[in-house]
């Protein structure tokens, strides 16, 4: 079996961060977000890590030249070696196209990639309510999932933070801005064998458990050349049997 490469899609406040983390911890993979990336190419002092800090103290945003090698740099690492699951990135069909040519590159079959498809005002709810321990990155929410304590993350303690653009305007630009930029990935991903939209309104577990279901079902797709027809009969006779949307 080649290398898995987990790709999550899904407006903001869809649940990527807290679905990832629990994916890579069952599955023994990073969870590689956008940000890990650039605080570690800048914490090694990675060429790209370089180039980005600089960019950030600078005030300006960071090119898709830079970000292109500081995921190459990343997912060389060792820890990727048996898969990693990505959360943030690709966000626009050129990085969609980029994943592409560097998967083939390092020798990696096409990624699997999973949409958390959410209904936009319960995701309003979500990213509005949400809490972030400062420690352990554990996150809460007022709605859904309270603390034991208020302010307190009932793991390790730490101080829960509320972002200051975790607002109902400052969301609503966000999720237009998704709608514009990063939602044609979805048709970018939907029409090849190796695609599932998942049911995001339900509870956590129930998220999980139809994100490590799809995972586990494709494990013994992970082929190559003449056999990847083979797999994706397979993949679209499971679709026609109801198993995925």
């Amino acid at each position: 079996m080649k290398p898995r490469a987990v790709i999550l899609l899904g407006a903001p406040g869809a649940g990527k961060g807290t679905q990832a983390r629990q994916a890579a911890q069952r599955f023994g993979m990073p969870h590689i977000s956008t940000g890990d990336m650039l605080r570690e190419a800048v914490k090694r002092g990675t060429p790209a890590g370089k180039a980005a800090q600089g960019l950030i103290d600078a005030g300006g945003l960071v090119p898709d030249e830079v970000v292109y090698g500081i995921v190459e740099e990343r997912l060389s690492l060792p820890d990727c070696a048996k898969g990693f699951i990505l959360d943030g990135f690709p966000r626009t069909l050129a990085q969609a196209r980029f994943l592409d040519r560097l998967l083939e590159k390092q020798n990696r079959w096409e990624p699997l990639a999973l949409n958390i498809q959410v209904d936009q005002e319960l995701l309003i709810k979500r990213a509005a309510g949400r809490l972030t321990c400062s420690l352990g990155g554990e996150i809460y929410n007022t709605y859904f999932k309270p603390p034991k304590k208020e302010g307190v993350c009932d793991v390790d303690g730490g101080a829960l933070i509320h972002r200051s653009d975790d607002n109902e305007e400052t969301i609503r630009q966000r999720q237009a801005a998704y709608q514009k930029q990063t939602e044609p990935l979805i048709d970018y991903y939907r029409h090849r064998p190796y695609f599932h939209s998942v049911d995001g309104n339900a509870e956590p577990e129930a998220i999980a458990r139809q994100i490590w279901a799809f995972i586990e079902d494709h494990d013994h797709l992970q082929v190559s050349g003449g056999d990847r027809t083979a797999a994706a009969q397979r993949t679209d006779g499971k679709r026609d049997s109801g198993r995925d949307a």
